[in-house]
């Protein structure tokens, strides 16, 4: 009876990592979900602002978001057509105090920068 006993706690400390294990693997999911969602729609139809942003995309998920140009390649001539940005995106769950976090980077080919007009 007693190995018995022994056993089935053994199983049910296994069945609880695994379950923490998927919740786990689900909320990775998820946020690659909201992610993906979140660079496939930035700045389409509309010019690639630089800078940082952040917002909500539910009540569990957040994201920080930080959009720079990419001179991976070296610098583009200042009359180019095109520039390339890079979009780092940061997804946070989680309790603020030791959130979650998953990061993804993308690139975004678009028109250059527009120019600062000065206030008149």
């Amino acid at each position: 009876m007693l190995l018995l006993a022994i056993a089935f706690v053994a199983l049910m400390k296994v069945a609880g990592a695994s379950i923490s294990l998927t919740s786990n693997a689900a909320q990775y999911s998820d946020a690659a979900m909201w992610a993906r969602g979140k660079l496939d729609g930035a700045f389409v139809g509309e010019p690639v602002r630089v800078g940082s942003s952040t917002g909500r995309f539910d009540r569990t998920f957040r994201w920080q978001m930080q959009v720079t140009p990419w001179t991976g390649a070296g610098s583009a001539p200042p009359n180019a057509p095109l520039h390339l940005y890079q979009l780092d995106l940061e997804v946070l769950w989680g309790p603020p105090a030791h959130p979650r976090t998953a990061h993804f980077r993308t690139l975004r080919l678009s028109g250059p920068p527009p120019l600062l007009q000065a206030a008149p």
